[in-house]
């Protein structure tokens, strides 16, 4: 509609976009018009190859109860027994969990701008490409990446976190 004012963003995307600009990010959150959940769904979204997804799979570590964020290939499986070498034994995240230690709901958390510090790491088979695409704080915001950018913007370590694949 001519003169409409356009939305405000929601505040886990203005929050998300806020660090993007303080990093010196130069690609902003993103709204999509449909909510994208699943990697599957950002992908076809986004005309990409589910891959290129770079989704946030929780986990919660018992032993102080912190959060453990994966960022994964949207095409690979955690494995949940690779990450648990790396950083201690793990627990299910519910969504109440998950919204109050990131500050995101489930199908929106950013790998980035969490209300409380965690553990992050990036799934190394994120390398294969070129452009990647996040959640931005809501499950309909993303926003463009590289790998390299994911590894400034979240300090975190590349590691191996998912199952083999199977060969084909």
């Amino acid at each position: 509609m001519c003169g409409a004012e356009p939305k405000p963003l929601p505040d886990g995307v203005q929050r998300v976009a806020a660090a993007l600009q303080e990093a010196g990010h130069l690609h902003a959150p993103r709204m999509l018009d449909d909510a994208c959940r699943t990697a599957q769904q950002a992908a076809d979204a986004l005309g990409i190859a589910v891959g290129q997804v770079a989704k946030s799979i929780i986990f919660r570590r018992v032993s102080d109860d912190a959060v453990v964020l994966v960022i994964t290939s949207g095409d690979r499986r955690v494995d949940a027994i690779k990450v648990e070498a790396l950083v201690g034994a793990l627990g299910r995240a519910d969504a109440a969990f998950v919204k109050a230690r990131t500050g995101f709901s489930i199908g929106g958390v950013a790998p980035i701008a969490h209300a409380l510090p965690g553990v992050t790491l990036i799934d190394r088979e994120l390398l294969r490409f070129d452009t990647l695409w996040a959640a931005a704080g809501h499950p309909h915001a993303v926003f463009a990446l590289s790998p390299h950018d994911l590894q400034r913007l979240t300090g975190a370590p590349l590691a191996d976190v998912t199952e083999a694949q199977a060969c084909t």
